[in-house]
């Protein structure tokens, strides 16, 4: 359904064939071809799950800054997260809670494809993607197009609930591990903590972004 992409190959299993059908699912004119479910993995890279559909696409557009952001008051950019599932994950929070872009490094982070996409939900089809070559240049391009800049950190000096929000927010979250590079955390507005009850303080980068944005969303709406 993503107007952005041509649909190219669609290959189902006998079952994936009954299912849609059963839905009255729209194929967009493809013929589907019917294989086993182990030639269809076989096609695929490695950790991806098809559950008897794989759908060969034409690429996402590549996008700047700028451009991912029109139209959007909530924005994630990702410090080199590079595991495919905290990835898409993140993508899934995004487009569940309003954040239309995503700025990532080209560079240290996981290809849009399938095992991504799985994670994703449908949400790598929804929400916006640049990527750029240096992650300082693309904070100040946002913060020339009105973005507060807001690093979500465990150190941070002020809980995120507790802040008061400009209209429009871009969330900075650092990898697994890592967290924020030093020049990342230096070029945000602010640094932001979630606020924790117990010894321990920290979530996966992918809880903490669904936590994180349900609060942008909660606070700012739609």
């Amino acid at each position: 359904a993503n107007p952005h992409r041509l649909a190219e190959r669609l290959i189902l299993t006998r079952n994936a064939e009954a299912d849609l059908a059963r839905q009255r699912a729209d194929l967009g004119g493809l013929r589907p071809e019917i294989r086993e479910a182990d030639e269809i993995a076989a096609l695929l890279p490695p950790g991806a799950v098809h559950q008897g559909i794989a759908l060969r696409t034409s690429p996402l557009p590549d996008l700047d800054v700028t451009e991912a952001c029109e139209g959007t008051n909530r924005v994630v950019v990702l410090d080199q997260v590079t595991d495919p599932h905290n990835f898409g994950a993140i993508l899934r929070s995004a487009a569940v809670f309003g954040a239309g872009a995503l700025v990532t490094t080209d560079r240290n982070s996981p290809p849009l494809g399938g095992v991504l996409a799985k994670a994703a939900s449908g949400g790598l089809e929804q929400v916006r993607i640049a990527k750029v070559t240096n992650l300082v240049r693309a904070i100040e391009e946002l913060k020339e197009l009105g973005f507060e800049i807001i690093g979500l950190d465990g150190e941070g000096e002020i809980s995120l609930p507790e802040m008061k929000l400009s209209p429009r927010v871009a969330l900075v979250l650092g990898a697994e591990g890592a967290g924020l590079r030093r020049l990342t955390r230096e070029h945000c507005d602010l640094l932001a903590r979630l606020p924790a009850a117990g010894a321990m303080k920290s979530l996966n980068v992918s809880n903490a972004a669904a936590v994180a944005l349900y609060e942008l969303f909660r606070r700012n709406g739609s």
